[in-house]
């Protein structure tokens, strides 16, 4: 597998990732809002920082967004899940910036854990105000790392 900047002509997979990722992980928030903001988030992705993560036969496996240190998403394909490619996509991001936030959904248990893991802490809990859905915001800070 290999990390290198969003490209044009991946959106339309990048996308189908984004939507698929979001209807499995998150069961809890109607479909419909997914669906509804694919065209946005289209709109948005070439003004983002994005990396994508490809397989040795080019297949999109994972993608990673960020506007300034705001990871605002990290999906990664369903059949490429638990084999690194979450992982090795925030490596990519750490080595480029100090300090990394997000916020994930307190239902989405997989995700929490996983950023845990990666060294991400609380800094807060709040409601999401367009879906309801309570959530966290992490953060991840390099002058942090070996303090616990």
């Amino acid at each position: 597998m290999h990390i290198r900047p969003f490209q044009t002509a991946d959106l339309e997979a990048v996308l189908d990732l984004w939507l698929s990722a979001n209807l499995s992980a998150h069961p809890f928030v109607p479909a419909a809002y997914w669906t509804s903001h694919r065209a946005e988030v289209g709109e948005q992705l070439p003004q983002a920082e994005v990396w994508v993560c490809c397989g040795a036969d080019g297949s999109l496996l994972g993608f990673a967004g960020l506007t300034g240190t705001y990871l605002a998403g990290l999906f990664v394909a369903e059949g490429a899940r638990s084999q690194g490619v979450g992982a090795a996509l925030l490596d990519h991001l750490k080595a480029r910036h100090s300090r990394l936030t997000l916020q994930v959904y307190q239902e989405n248990h997989r995700a929490v854990r996983f950023y845990q893991r990666e060294g991400f802490r609380l800094q807060a809990e709040g409601t999401d105000p367009d879906t309801g859905a309570l959530e966290y915001t992490l953060f991840w800070d390099a002058s942090l790392l070996g303090r616990d």
